[in-house]
């Protein structure tokens, strides 16, 4: 009989209970869906622009849709931290009564991307662009046209101020995490601009069209994490030392990108001009913002956030604490941050007819 230790087997149990947490939920399906005729905020059109999507649940629930941050996908969102604490029973958003879409958006995941073949010849898109491509595949594709929730995460977040703006009778309730209805500017747009021009200026990228990934973009894209995710309580107690901190570097780095140069440089580049401040007023649905007080890109303290929500008819934002528990940016991944803010408003908030 093989042994097996005490340690072993309560890891082995540890695992077994969070991947059982994880799966707490119907398995998730897949889908795509081609929008015809897509048209650019450039003027460029797509005859076909492929958009994938996953859902969970049954059509006959209560329509939500959840949108990924930057270089994401739908797969990104089904981690135990996020989907695990929210899609099963009893949760926020029970999939037994709520119907969940998570597309991939424009240049991520399997929907249309300029890695599938055109490289720099794929239309320049920005979030505008990829919202109304969300837009069209919920109404056209889905034929749904009243959604209970819109709810993102980063640059989800940053799509779901967009949807309030632009398509304000179009769902009840919209939750905007880890982002700012205002103007992408600050250290946010600058550590941005640094690292796509690191990989642009990088010989290897050779104007788009390399033959292998460009050597720096690695380093590139670890320095922005660093300097924009993380939390400042959670890397001193992560990493006190220079060791400690050699070591978290070392294995950032010797950790692969998978990530294509291009889809890259368009995924990120396509924040450039966001800025939906002008429209708050439009806002129909009852908003609740939530971002972390530590999140380096969204820093509470410059008080834009706070001017903007005055501006909003019935929104209010949650702002989670700073701890060694939070990670800065990448705070609001985890559900347990805000399951119960989220649980009680759409149990309040009131349905929107169109």
């Amino acid at each position: 009989m093989k042994f097996i230790s005490p340690a072993a087997l309560s890891a082995a149990l540890t695992l077994a209970s969070f991947a059982a947490m994880a799966a707490d939920y119907p398995a998730p399906k897949q889908g795509s869906w081609i929008a015809k005729d897509f048209k650019f905020h450039t003027g460029d059109t797509m005859p076909e622009l492929r958009l994938h999507y996953t859902t969970i649940g049954e059509p006959t629930g209560q329509p939500v849709l959840v949108l990924h941050g930057t270089g994401g996908s739908a797969a990104s969102m089904l981690t135990p931290s996020f989907a695990g604490g929210l899609f099963g029973a009893g949760q926020p958003l029970d999939s037994a009564k709520y119907y969940i879409i998570i597309p991939d958006s424009i240049g991520h995941g399997k929907s249309s991307k300029p890695s599938d073949g055109m490289k720099t010849a794929f239309p320049k898109y920005n979030y505008d662009d990829m919202v109304d491509a969300q837009y069209r595949l919920v109404s056209e594709g889905l034929g749904i046209k009243q959604l209970r929730l819109v709810i993102g995460n980063s640059m989800g977040g940053m799509h779901a101020w967009i949807w309030g703006v632009k398509y304000p009778e179009a769902m009840d309730v919209l939750v905007p995490m880890a982002s700012q209805p205002t103007e992408m500017a600050a250290r946010n747009w600058m550590l941005r601009r640094i690292m796509l021009e690191t990989i642009r200026s990088d010989p290897d990228y050779n104007g788009g069209n390399y033959t292998a990934q460009p050597r720096m973009m690695k380093y590139a894209i670890h320095a922005y994490g660093i300097a924009s995710a993380g939390g400042t309580l959670a890397y001193q107690t992560q990493a006190p030392t220079a060791d400690k901190a050699d070591k978290m570097v070392n294995d950032r780095l010797a950790t692969a990108v998978t990530a294509d140069a291009n889809d890259f440089v368009y995924a990120w580049a396509s924040s450039q001009d966001y800025n939906p401040s002008a429209g708050l007023e439009k806002i129909a649905a009852t908003l609740l913002a939530i971002n972390a007080a530590d999140d380096e890109r969204n820093p509470p303290e410059t008080g834009v956030t706070d001017a903007a929500m005055k501006r909003i008819r019935n929104g209010k934002l949650h702002l989670i604490p700073a701890s060694t528990e939070t990670r800065g940016h990448l705070t609001t991944g985890n559900a347990k941050f805000y399951a119960k803010q989220l649980q009680e408003l759409l149990q309040t908030a009131p349905r929107r007819t169109m």
